[in-house]
């Protein structure tokens, strides 16, 4: 399996005016990767989601690749795209698992509707007997199948959402903030379960988060996105012992440290994200950067290698 997303513009256009989502992103993950996408609210990490899985609103306009095994879905055709991909190959596990089921069916009937739509070979006798080996790999009761959505607790939605989201075995699976509205301990076991089922069964994980604590844990590599560019992409043992980009230090800054009895003094970063209605001059970060030099202010950066990871920022040198 490969992704590779190549020079990824997003436009949404509000009224006369239009918003820059994405601006000229670029990553590339093989089979077995697993990628953390941090960043704060609006840098973007949804939006690149959607457009993998095609579900961008109406009033979107992307431009640029997504490469999936060697084919651009951005190019195919839809209804080929939802036949051949969606759910088959690519699935996805959404913020909120409530909005994820029809409230007045069933969760089992939802579940093999699902499977029967996507493979004409299965039946209803073997769509139930893989759904109930999902519920046990996921630690849920077999009386699930039988009752609506909202007789669930959170975390037993979300559980039954990744089980949706393996139902067809794809070979990537993105989680787009998965843990959102759940306590601390249920937070722990879907996180728990996503490594084991999902990481360490070898397929390709896309992990949307602004909690950085769970990528430190689940994910090989990390990107750190910033009004919808890349700050920085890496190994992630490497950015979190030394992070390069400012807006990287500024995230780590911004975590407690409880390693050992270990403490500092928390940081955050001043200021607000830009306006990306307005065309941005420089870097983006540039505003709110306590490092920023008047070259940061006019001329974007490229992101370049530096230490074995991908860097955007004026300061470094590099490859």
């Amino acid at each position: 399996m490969s992704l590779q997303v190549k020079d990824l513009n997003i436009v949404y256009k509000v009224g006369k005016g239009s918003i820059k989502a994405i601006n000229g992103v670029d990553f590339e993950l093989m089979k077995g990767d697993s990628l953390g996408v941090i960043g704060e609210t609006g840098s973007g990490k949804t939006t690149i989601a959607n457009a993998i899985m095609r579900s961008l609103p109406e009033n979107a306009e992307f431009f640029g690749n997504i490469f999936f095994n060697n084919k651009d879905i951005l190019r195919i055709n839809l209804e080929t795209y939802r036949r051949e991909i969606r759910w088959k190959k690519i699935s996805v596990i959404p913020q909120y698992s409530m909005n994820a089921f029809n409230p007045i069916k069933r969760v089992g009937e939802q579940l093999v509707k699902i499977m029967m739509e996507n493979d004409s070979n299965i039946d209803i006798s073997k769509a139930s007997e893989r759904i109930f080996y999902l519920f046990n790999q996921l630690n849920l009761p077999p009386e699930i199948y039988k009752k609506y959505p909202d007789e669930l607790s959170g975390g037993q939605r979300q559980r039954v959402v990744i089980a949706s989201a393996l139902l067809l075995d794809p070979e990537l699976v993105i989680a787009d903030e998965p843990t959102t509205a759940l306590d601390v301990i249920n937070q722990a076991r879907v996180v728990s379960l996503i490594k084991r089922e999902i990481v360490d069964k070898r397929k390709t994980l896309i992990y949307i988060t602004h909690d950085i604590a769970v990528v430190a844990g689940i994910a090989k590599k990390v990107m750190t996105l910033y009004a919808g560019e890349i700050m920085e992409f890496g190994d992630s043992r490497k950015i979190f012992k030394e992070p390069l980009h400012p807006y990287s230090k500024g995230l780590l800054a911004s975590v407690p440290d409880i390693r050992l009895g270990k403490t500092k003094k928390l940081q955050y970063i001043p200021g607000d994200s830009p306006d990306l209605s307005k065309e941005i001059k420089g870097c983006p970060f540039a505003p709110r950067c306590p490092v920023a030099m008047d070259k940061c202010k006019v001329e974007r950066p490229r992101l370049r290698y530096v230490d074995g990871r991908l860097v955007a920022c004026h300061l470094m040198g590099g490859e």
